[in-house]
């Protein structure tokens, strides 16, 4: 990996740890100060406490096990797309613990800084499942037979 692609994927992990630990404020260290952060759903956030407290009113507490971290081709210092990819693991609100909930999360790093953050997981579907409303019965979210949901 070319020095321009290893740095960005130290500003994306670096970012994420803080995320997680949750260190909203040196999370905003690695971010311009005119993000643009889309979760799942289309919701727009412009700061990680927003994404804090969203995922505060969703989960007891929510982590990352990262698969991979991988930098689209092209990358330059001025530039990069990264992805990062792996599973949820945590508790929902009502303490219920859960696991291999899958995420992508795409990544516009520019002059050093996080500039633009789309998140996709499959924590809605879970929800649906858990609450009988999945089309297919929770069959399709292998994190919602994780976590106790029939798959009926």
């Amino acid at each position: 990996m070319a020095s321009s692609e290893n740095e960005a994927a130290r500003i994306v992990e670096a970012f994420l740890e803080a995320s997680m630990i949750p260190d909203p404020d040196r999370a905003r260290t690695y971010m311009a100060p005119d993000v643009q952060i889309t979760f799942t759903g289309g919701r727009r956030m412009g700061d990680p406490r927003e994404s804090t407290a969203f995922n505060a009113k969703r989960y007891a507490w929510v982590k990352k096990r990262f698969e991979r971290t991988d930098v689209a081709p092209g990358a330059t210092p001025d530039e990069a797309v990264v992805y990062n990819t792996g599973t949820l693991y945590g508790a929902w609100p009502d303490g219920t613990a859960f696991e291999g909930n899958r995420y992508v999360d795409r990544f516009v790093v520019r002059a050093g800084k996080i500039v633009r953050m789309d998140v996709w997981n499959d924590s809605a579907e879970i929800i649906l499942a858990r609450q009988g409303l999945a089309e297919d019965g929770g069959r399709g979210v292998r994190a919602a037979q994780l976590s106790g949901v029939s798959a009926a």
